[in-house]
């Protein structure tokens, strides 16, 4: 059986997936970071929506990649979830150019 990550690294090796994958990374690190944040508080999307006035589904898609937030969503987000909302211009490393 193939695990994910060989799958992964497999395809990586080609050009322009690696490119696609690269281009998508910021919008799959917030996503990471709202689901996280939500886990370690124990709550659900729906007590998140309530907390922030958005609609569950909208959290729902946002987590599962199929819709991007506004800058106003994340900051309801972020105070929903109780924290800091934070975004960072990094310069790129050249290994990824």
């Amino acid at each position: 059986m193939i695990t994910f990550r060989a799958s992964l690294n497999k395809r990586l090796k080609d050009k322009n997936f690696r490119k696609e994958y690269e281009d998508i990374q910021p919008e799959m690190d917030i996503i990471r970071a709202i689901i996280k944040a939500r886990k370690e508080q124990q709550i659900t999307q729906a007590e998140l929506s309530a907390r922030t006035g958005i609609n569950q589904g909208d959290i729902s898609k946002l987590e599962r990649g199929m819709r991007n937030p506004s800058l106003r969503m994340l900051k309801k987000l972020a105070s929903g979830l109780n924290m800091q909302l934070k975004i960072e211009f990094l310069p790129k490393s050249t290994a990824t150019e």
